[in-house]
Protein backbone atom coordinates (compact mmCIF):
# COMPACT_ATOMS: atom_id res chain seq x y z
CA UNK A 1 0.00 0.00 0.00
CA UNK A 2 1.31 3.45 -0.91
CA UNK A 3 1.76 6.14 1.71
CA UNK A 4 -0.29 8.45 -0.51
CA UNK A 5 -3.53 9.56 1.11
CA UNK A 6 -6.64 7.80 -0.15
CA UNK A 7 -9.73 9.73 -1.22
CA UNK A 8 -11.46 8.72 1.98
CA UNK A 9 -8.49 9.92 4.04
CA UNK A 10 -8.50 13.24 2.18
CA UNK A 11 -12.14 13.77 3.07
CA UNK A 12 -11.85 12.79 6.71
CA UNK A 13 -8.24 13.94 7.28
CA UNK A 14 -7.61 10.71 9.15
CA UNK A 15 -5.20 7.85 8.71
CA UNK A 16 -6.65 4.53 9.86
CA UNK A 17 -4.93 1.23 10.46
CA UNK A 18 -5.68 -1.83 12.54
CA UNK A 19 -4.67 -1.75 16.16
CA UNK A 20 -2.15 -4.35 17.28
CA UNK A 21 -0.68 -5.72 20.48
CA UNK A 22 2.28 -7.69 21.76
CA UNK A 23 1.59 -10.43 24.30
CA UNK A 24 4.25 -12.30 26.30
CA UNK A 25 3.66 -16.05 26.02
CA UNK A 26 6.58 -17.36 28.07
CA UNK A 27 9.36 -15.91 30.18
CA UNK A 28 9.63 -13.89 33.39
CA UNK A 29 6.82 -11.55 32.25
CA UNK A 30 4.39 -14.14 30.85
CA UNK A 31 0.92 -12.64 30.46
CA UNK A 32 2.08 -9.04 30.01
CA UNK A 33 0.42 -7.20 27.13
CA UNK A 34 1.15 -3.90 25.36
CA UNK A 35 -1.52 -2.49 23.04
CA UNK A 36 -0.62 0.16 20.48
CA UNK A 37 -1.99 3.63 21.22
CA UNK A 38 -0.44 5.13 18.08
CA UNK A 39 1.48 3.52 15.24
CA UNK A 40 4.33 2.11 17.35
CA UNK A 41 5.07 -0.19 20.28
CA UNK A 42 8.59 -0.46 21.71
CA UNK A 43 9.94 -3.29 23.86
CA UNK A 44 12.79 -3.35 26.37
CA UNK A 45 13.71 -3.25 30.04
CA UNK A 46 13.89 0.57 30.20
CA UNK A 47 10.82 2.28 31.70
CA UNK A 48 10.18 4.39 28.60
CA UNK A 49 9.04 1.40 26.53
CA UNK A 50 5.38 0.50 25.97
CA UNK A 51 6.18 -3.11 26.88
CA UNK A 52 8.62 -3.18 29.79
CA UNK A 53 10.18 -6.57 30.48
CA UNK A 54 12.29 -7.81 33.39
CA UNK A 55 14.06 -10.52 31.37
CA UNK A 56 17.80 -9.88 32.05
CA UNK A 57 18.69 -11.05 28.52
CA UNK A 58 16.54 -8.32 26.96
CA UNK A 59 18.21 -4.98 26.18
CA UNK A 60 17.06 -1.64 27.55
CA UNK A 61 15.68 -0.73 24.13
CA UNK A 62 15.33 -4.04 22.34
CA UNK A 63 12.93 -3.61 19.43
CA UNK A 64 10.06 -1.58 18.11
CA UNK A 65 7.11 -2.46 15.89
CA UNK A 66 5.71 0.33 13.74
CA UNK A 67 2.89 0.56 11.23
CA UNK A 68 4.24 1.99 7.97
CA UNK A 69 4.20 1.28 4.23
CA UNK A 70 0.78 -0.28 4.81
CA UNK A 71 2.25 -3.02 7.03
CA UNK A 72 3.65 -3.76 10.47
CA UNK A 73 7.43 -3.59 10.60
CA UNK A 74 9.72 -4.88 13.32
CA UNK A 75 13.15 -3.33 13.76
CA UNK A 76 15.75 -4.58 16.20
CA UNK A 77 17.31 -1.58 17.98
CA UNK A 78 20.82 -2.97 18.16
CA UNK A 79 19.95 -5.30 21.01
CA UNK A 80 22.63 -7.27 22.78
CA UNK A 81 21.15 -10.75 22.11
CA UNK A 82 19.15 -10.10 18.96
CA UNK A 83 15.56 -10.77 17.90
CA UNK A 84 14.57 -14.17 16.54
CA UNK A 85 11.65 -14.86 14.20
CA UNK A 86 11.35 -18.58 13.55
CA UNK A 87 14.83 -19.86 12.72
CA UNK A 88 16.10 -16.43 11.68
CA UNK A 89 17.74 -13.63 13.63
CA UNK A 90 16.23 -10.49 12.09
CA UNK A 91 17.15 -6.81 11.92
CA UNK A 92 14.06 -5.56 10.07
CA UNK A 93 11.08 -7.57 8.87
CA UNK A 94 7.38 -7.22 8.07
CA UNK A 95 5.14 -9.09 10.52
CA UNK A 96 1.97 -11.06 9.97
CA UNK A 97 -0.79 -11.65 12.48
CA UNK A 98 0.25 -14.37 14.91
CA UNK A 99 3.99 -14.04 14.34
CA UNK A 100 6.00 -15.25 17.34
CA UNK A 101 9.23 -13.57 18.42
CA UNK A 102 11.94 -14.72 20.78
CA UNK A 103 14.02 -12.16 22.67
CA UNK A 104 16.21 -13.34 25.54
CA UNK A 105 14.27 -15.98 27.48
CA UNK A 106 10.91 -14.49 26.45
CA UNK A 107 8.56 -15.52 23.65
CA UNK A 108 6.11 -12.92 22.36
CA UNK A 109 3.26 -13.02 19.87
CA UNK A 110 2.21 -10.18 17.55
CA UNK A 111 -1.58 -9.93 17.22
CA UNK A 112 -3.87 -7.74 15.13
CA UNK A 113 -7.02 -6.57 16.91
CA UNK A 114 -10.56 -6.05 15.62
CA UNK A 115 -10.44 -2.29 16.00
CA UNK A 116 -8.72 0.59 14.31
CA UNK A 117 -6.39 3.37 15.35
CA UNK A 118 -7.23 6.75 13.86
CA UNK A 119 -4.46 9.31 13.48
CA UNK A 120 -5.20 12.88 12.33
CA UNK A 121 -3.79 14.20 9.07
CA UNK A 122 -3.26 17.88 8.32
CA UNK A 123 -5.63 19.31 5.74
CA UNK A 124 -2.88 21.16 3.88
CA UNK A 125 0.20 19.60 2.21
CA UNK A 126 2.48 22.26 3.68
CA UNK A 127 3.65 23.53 7.06
CA UNK A 128 5.71 26.66 6.78
CA UNK A 129 8.34 26.02 4.13
CA UNK A 130 8.04 22.22 4.40
CA UNK A 131 6.08 20.45 1.67
CA UNK A 132 4.50 17.03 1.79
CA UNK A 133 1.44 15.43 0.17
CA UNK A 134 2.11 11.97 1.63
CA UNK A 135 0.36 10.56 4.67
CA UNK A 136 3.69 10.35 6.50
CA UNK A 137 4.17 14.11 6.20
CA UNK A 138 0.55 15.12 6.82
CA UNK A 139 0.58 13.03 9.97
CA UNK A 140 3.63 15.03 11.08
CA UNK A 141 2.02 18.35 10.07
CA UNK A 142 -1.02 17.56 12.23
CA UNK A 143 1.21 17.33 15.32
CA UNK A 144 3.36 20.39 14.71
CA UNK A 145 0.98 23.25 15.69
CA UNK A 146 0.48 21.72 19.14
CA UNK A 147 4.20 21.10 19.55
CA UNK A 148 5.19 24.58 18.37
CA UNK A 149 3.00 26.52 20.78
CA UNK A 150 4.59 24.90 23.84
CA UNK A 151 8.08 25.23 25.30
CA UNK A 152 8.58 21.50 25.60
CA UNK A 153 11.88 19.91 24.56
CA UNK A 154 11.72 18.29 21.12
CA UNK A 155 13.87 15.50 19.67
CA UNK A 156 13.82 15.23 15.86
CA UNK A 157 14.97 11.91 14.41
CA UNK A 158 15.62 11.15 10.78
CA UNK A 159 18.20 10.21 8.18
CA UNK A 160 20.75 12.70 6.88
CA UNK A 161 19.22 15.08 4.37
CA UNK A 162 15.58 14.72 5.41
CA UNK A 163 15.27 18.34 6.57
CA UNK A 164 15.57 18.10 10.36
CA UNK A 165 17.18 21.55 10.70
CA UNK A 166 14.47 23.12 8.52
CA UNK A 167 11.81 21.51 10.70
CA UNK A 168 13.48 22.86 13.85
CA UNK A 169 13.55 26.37 12.42
CA UNK A 170 9.90 26.18 11.38
CA UNK A 171 8.91 25.06 14.89
CA UNK A 172 10.74 28.09 16.26
CA UNK A 173 9.06 30.43 13.75
CA UNK A 174 5.62 29.09 14.71
CA UNK A 175 6.25 29.41 18.46
CA UNK A 176 5.80 32.28 20.90
CA UNK A 177 9.60 32.61 20.80
CA UNK A 178 9.67 33.52 17.12
CA UNK A 179 10.87 37.05 18.01
CA UNK A 180 13.87 35.59 19.87
CA UNK A 181 17.12 34.16 18.46
CA UNK A 182 17.46 30.75 16.85
CA UNK A 183 20.95 29.50 17.70
CA UNK A 184 22.33 26.41 15.96
CA UNK A 185 25.02 24.19 17.50
CA UNK A 186 26.36 21.43 15.25
CA UNK A 187 27.67 18.92 17.79
CA UNK A 188 29.53 17.01 15.05
CA UNK A 189 31.52 20.04 13.83
CA UNK A 190 32.96 21.41 17.10
CA UNK A 191 36.27 19.97 18.42
CA UNK A 192 35.76 18.09 21.71
CA UNK A 193 38.08 20.51 23.53
CA UNK A 194 35.94 23.50 22.56
CA UNK A 195 32.40 22.15 22.80
CA UNK A 196 31.91 23.03 26.49
CA UNK A 197 32.87 26.64 25.78
CA UNK A 198 30.67 26.69 22.65
CA UNK A 199 27.66 25.50 24.60
CA UNK A 200 28.09 27.23 27.95
CA UNK A 201 30.53 30.10 27.32
CA UNK A 202 33.73 30.98 29.18
CA UNK A 203 35.31 33.70 31.28
CA UNK A 204 38.44 35.62 30.37
CA UNK A 205 41.52 33.56 31.20
CA UNK A 206 39.54 30.34 31.71
CA UNK A 207 41.95 28.54 29.38
CA UNK A 208 44.78 29.31 27.00
CA UNK A 209 43.48 31.61 24.28
CA UNK A 210 40.46 32.85 26.27
CA UNK A 211 41.36 36.53 25.87
CA UNK A 212 37.84 37.77 26.64
CA UNK A 213 34.65 36.49 28.23
CA UNK A 214 32.19 35.04 25.74
CA UNK A 215 28.64 33.75 26.16
CA UNK A 216 27.85 30.25 24.91
CA UNK A 217 25.01 29.09 22.68
CA UNK A 218 22.55 28.73 25.57
CA UNK A 219 23.09 32.30 26.73
CA UNK A 220 22.97 33.61 23.17
CA UNK A 221 19.61 31.89 22.67
CA UNK A 222 17.91 33.42 25.73
CA UNK A 223 14.33 34.28 24.89
CA UNK A 224 14.51 32.00 21.83
CA UNK A 225 15.53 28.49 20.82
CA UNK A 226 18.80 26.60 20.86
CA UNK A 227 19.03 23.84 18.25
CA UNK A 228 21.45 21.02 19.08
CA UNK A 229 22.06 19.38 15.72
CA UNK A 230 23.54 15.84 15.60
CA UNK A 231 23.17 15.45 19.36
CA UNK A 232 24.35 11.83 19.02
CA UNK A 233 27.86 13.16 18.31
CA UNK A 234 28.09 14.91 21.68
CA UNK A 235 31.12 13.51 23.59
CA UNK A 236 30.17 11.19 26.42
CA UNK A 237 31.90 13.30 29.06
CA UNK A 238 29.85 16.35 27.99
CA UNK A 239 26.50 14.61 28.27
CA UNK A 240 26.05 14.89 32.09
CA UNK A 241 26.88 18.61 31.87
CA UNK A 242 24.22 19.12 29.23
CA UNK A 243 21.78 17.10 31.33
CA UNK A 244 22.33 19.42 34.31
CA UNK A 245 21.65 22.46 32.13
CA UNK A 246 18.43 20.96 30.79
CA UNK A 247 17.20 20.05 34.27
CA UNK A 248 18.27 23.15 36.20
CA UNK A 249 17.67 25.64 33.36
CA UNK A 250 20.83 27.46 34.28
CA UNK A 251 24.31 27.47 32.80
CA UNK A 252 27.76 27.88 34.29
CA UNK A 253 30.46 29.38 32.08
CA UNK A 254 33.87 27.72 32.01
CA UNK A 255 35.94 29.49 34.67
CA UNK A 256 32.94 30.98 36.48
CA UNK A 257 31.61 29.95 39.90
CA UNK A 258 28.03 31.24 39.85
CA UNK A 259 25.32 30.11 37.44
CA UNK A 260 23.32 32.13 34.93
CA UNK A 261 19.56 31.45 34.68
CA UNK A 262 18.23 30.54 31.25
CA UNK A 263 15.01 31.21 29.37
CA UNK A 264 15.42 29.02 26.33
CA UNK A 265 13.71 26.23 24.44
CA UNK A 266 15.75 23.21 23.38
CA UNK A 267 15.32 21.31 20.13
CA UNK A 268 17.72 18.47 19.34
CA UNK A 269 18.16 16.39 16.21
CA UNK A 270 20.00 13.22 15.29
CA UNK A 271 20.47 10.94 12.31
CA UNK A 272 21.33 8.08 14.67
CA UNK A 273 19.04 5.87 16.72
CA UNK A 274 19.73 7.08 20.26
CA UNK A 275 18.09 3.98 21.71
CA UNK A 276 20.69 1.89 19.92
CA UNK A 277 23.40 4.15 21.34
CA UNK A 278 21.95 3.76 24.85
CA UNK A 279 22.19 -0.01 24.41
CA UNK A 280 25.86 0.35 23.45
CA UNK A 281 26.52 2.78 26.34
CA UNK A 282 27.67 5.51 23.94
CA UNK A 283 24.77 7.78 24.90
CA UNK A 284 23.55 8.33 28.44
CA UNK A 285 20.11 6.90 29.15
CA UNK A 286 19.16 9.77 31.48
CA UNK A 287 19.99 12.38 28.82
CA UNK A 288 18.00 10.43 26.23
CA UNK A 289 14.94 10.40 28.50
CA UNK A 290 15.35 14.13 29.15
CA UNK A 291 15.48 14.92 25.44
CA UNK A 292 12.78 12.44 24.49
CA UNK A 293 9.84 14.50 25.75
CA UNK A 294 8.31 14.90 22.29
CA UNK A 295 9.90 12.92 19.46
CA UNK A 296 9.23 13.82 15.84
CA UNK A 297 10.20 11.39 13.08
CA UNK A 298 11.26 13.10 9.85
CA UNK A 299 10.49 10.48 7.19
CA UNK A 300 13.10 9.48 4.63
CA UNK A 301 12.27 10.16 1.01
CA UNK A 302 11.68 6.46 0.36
CA UNK A 303 8.91 6.62 2.98
CA UNK A 304 7.32 9.59 1.20
CA UNK A 305 8.09 8.84 -2.44
CA UNK A 306 4.72 10.31 -3.44
CA UNK A 307 6.14 13.71 -2.48
CA UNK A 308 8.96 13.59 -5.06
CA UNK A 309 7.05 15.21 -7.98
CA UNK A 310 5.84 18.07 -5.76
CA UNK A 311 9.30 18.64 -4.31
CA UNK A 312 10.92 18.59 -7.76
CA UNK A 313 8.35 21.09 -9.04
CA UNK A 314 8.91 23.36 -6.04
CA UNK A 315 12.72 23.30 -6.31
CA UNK A 316 12.62 23.75 -10.09
CA UNK A 317 10.23 26.71 -9.84
CA UNK A 318 12.39 28.32 -7.14
CA UNK A 319 15.54 27.97 -9.24
CA UNK A 320 14.02 29.13 -12.53
CA UNK A 321 11.80 31.96 -11.34
CA UNK A 322 8.50 30.10 -11.65
CA UNK A 323 8.95 27.69 -14.55
CA UNK A 324 7.43 24.21 -14.48
CA UNK A 325 9.81 21.23 -14.68
CA UNK A 326 9.91 19.08 -17.83
CA UNK A 327 7.80 15.96 -17.63
CA UNK A 328 10.91 13.85 -18.35
CA UNK A 329 12.56 15.25 -15.23
CA UNK A 330 9.58 14.30 -13.03
CA UNK A 331 9.48 10.78 -14.48
CA UNK A 332 13.22 10.21 -14.16
CA UNK A 333 13.51 11.52 -10.60
CA UNK A 334 10.45 9.57 -9.43
CA UNK A 335 12.30 6.34 -10.30
CA UNK A 336 15.31 7.02 -8.10
CA UNK A 337 15.84 5.89 -4.54
CA UNK A 338 17.57 9.09 -3.24
CA UNK A 339 19.66 7.73 -0.33
CA UNK A 340 20.63 11.36 0.43
CA UNK A 341 16.94 12.22 0.79
CA UNK A 342 15.55 15.72 0.12
CA UNK A 343 18.98 17.36 0.20
CA UNK A 344 20.23 15.07 -2.58
CA UNK A 345 17.02 15.61 -4.56
CA UNK A 346 17.35 19.40 -4.32
CA UNK A 347 21.00 19.28 -5.39
CA UNK A 348 20.10 17.08 -8.36
CA UNK A 349 17.38 19.50 -9.47
CA UNK A 350 19.83 22.39 -9.16
CA UNK A 351 22.44 20.57 -11.24
CA UNK A 352 19.86 19.80 -13.90
CA UNK A 353 18.79 23.46 -14.06
CA UNK A 354 22.31 24.93 -14.02
CA UNK A 355 23.75 22.54 -16.59
CA UNK A 356 20.50 22.02 -18.52
CA UNK A 357 21.39 18.33 -18.25
CA UNK A 358 18.37 16.06 -18.65
CA UNK A 359 20.74 13.21 -19.53
CA UNK A 360 21.93 13.36 -15.93
CA UNK A 361 18.35 13.27 -14.72
CA UNK A 362 17.71 10.05 -16.62
CA UNK A 363 20.81 8.29 -15.23
CA UNK A 364 19.99 5.27 -13.09
CA UNK A 365 21.35 5.75 -9.56
CA UNK A 366 20.93 2.10 -8.56
CA UNK A 367 22.42 -0.02 -11.35
CA UNK A 368 22.33 -3.76 -10.91
CA UNK A 369 25.79 -4.79 -9.67
CA UNK A 370 27.76 -6.49 -12.44
CA UNK A 371 28.45 -9.49 -10.21
CA UNK A 372 24.72 -10.33 -10.38
CA UNK A 373 24.75 -12.00 -13.80
CA UNK A 374 21.50 -13.01 -15.43
CA UNK A 375 20.60 -16.60 -14.75
CA UNK A 376 23.14 -16.99 -11.95
CA UNK A 377 22.21 -18.90 -8.81
CA UNK A 378 18.68 -19.59 -9.98
CA UNK A 379 16.11 -21.59 -8.06
CA UNK A 380 17.71 -24.87 -9.16
CA UNK A 381 21.13 -23.97 -7.71
CA UNK A 382 20.87 -26.89 -5.27
CA UNK A 383 21.13 -29.27 -8.22
CA UNK A 384 24.68 -28.03 -8.78
CA UNK A 385 25.87 -28.23 -5.16
CA UNK A 386 27.45 -31.58 -4.27
CA UNK A 387 26.44 -33.07 -0.97
CA UNK A 388 29.24 -33.02 1.61
CA UNK A 389 28.43 -35.09 4.73
CA UNK A 390 31.37 -33.50 6.58
CA UNK A 391 29.67 -30.10 6.57
CA UNK A 392 27.43 -29.60 9.65
CA UNK A 393 23.74 -29.08 8.94
CA UNK A 394 23.73 -25.50 10.25
CA UNK A 395 26.73 -24.52 8.06
CA UNK A 396 25.25 -26.18 4.99
CA UNK A 397 21.95 -24.41 5.58
CA UNK A 398 23.65 -21.03 5.94
CA UNK A 399 25.61 -21.56 2.72
CA UNK A 400 22.48 -22.57 0.83
CA UNK A 401 20.49 -19.66 2.24
CA UNK A 402 23.28 -17.26 1.30
CA UNK A 403 23.23 -18.50 -2.28
CA UNK A 404 19.47 -18.19 -2.45
CA UNK A 405 19.48 -14.65 -1.02
CA UNK A 406 22.12 -13.64 -3.55
CA UNK A 407 20.00 -15.02 -6.39
CA UNK A 408 16.82 -13.40 -5.06
CA UNK A 409 18.43 -9.96 -4.60
CA UNK A 410 19.88 -10.08 -8.10
CA UNK A 411 16.54 -11.03 -9.67
CA UNK A 412 14.71 -8.41 -7.60
CA UNK A 413 17.05 -5.61 -8.67
CA UNK A 414 16.85 -6.67 -12.32
CA UNK A 415 13.06 -6.78 -12.12
CA UNK A 416 12.94 -3.24 -10.71
CA UNK A 417 15.68 -1.90 -13.02
CA UNK A 418 17.85 -1.13 -10.01
CA UNK A 419 15.27 1.09 -8.28
CA UNK A 420 15.96 0.37 -4.62
CA UNK A 421 12.79 2.03 -3.30
CA UNK A 422 10.63 0.03 -5.72
CA UNK A 423 12.48 -3.14 -4.77
CA UNK A 424 11.96 -2.48 -1.06
CA UNK A 425 8.22 -1.92 -1.52
CA UNK A 426 7.84 -4.93 -3.80
CA UNK A 427 9.66 -7.29 -1.45
CA UNK A 428 8.19 -5.70 1.70
CA UNK A 429 11.72 -5.15 2.99
CA UNK A 430 13.35 -2.27 4.78
CA UNK A 431 15.30 -0.15 2.26
CA UNK A 432 18.47 0.17 4.36
CA UNK A 433 18.45 -3.59 5.08
CA UNK A 434 18.01 -4.32 1.36
CA UNK A 435 20.91 -1.98 0.56
CA UNK A 436 23.14 -3.89 3.00
CA UNK A 437 22.17 -7.20 1.38
CA UNK A 438 22.83 -5.75 -2.05
CA UNK A 439 26.32 -4.61 -1.06
CA UNK A 440 27.12 -7.83 0.75
CA UNK A 441 26.09 -10.27 -1.96
CA UNK A 442 27.47 -8.18 -4.79
CA UNK A 443 30.91 -8.66 -3.20
CA UNK A 444 32.53 -11.99 -4.02
CA UNK A 445 34.89 -11.57 -1.07
CA UNK A 446 32.06 -12.60 1.28
CA UNK A 447 32.88 -16.21 0.48
CA UNK A 448 29.45 -16.97 -1.03
CA UNK A 449 30.08 -19.38 -3.96
CA UNK A 450 29.32 -17.95 -7.38
CA UNK A 451 28.68 -20.30 -10.33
Amino acid sequence: MSQAITREARRTCELRHRCFQLRVLTGPDAGAVATAATNEVSVGTAPGNQLVLTDPLVSRHHLRIRWMHGGYWLRDLGSRNGTQLGDLVVEAVALRDGAELVIGDSRLVFELLDREISEPLAAEPRWGSILGESAAMRRLFAMLPRVARTDTTVLIEGETGTGKSILAREIHKASARAHGPFVVVDCSAIPPTLIESALFGHEKGAFTGACAARPGAFEAARGGTVFLDEIGELPLDMQPKLLRVLEAREVQRVGRVDSIPLDVRVIAATNQDLRNMVNRSTFRADLYYRLNVVTLDMPSLCDRSDDIPGLVASFYSELTGGAAPPAALLVAFAKRSWPGNVRELKNAVERTVVLDDLAFAETDLEPVPPSFEAGTDGPTFHDRVPFDPSVPFRDAKEQAMGRWVRWYIGELMRHTNGNLSHAARLSQSDRSYLRRLLRRYADESTGVPIH
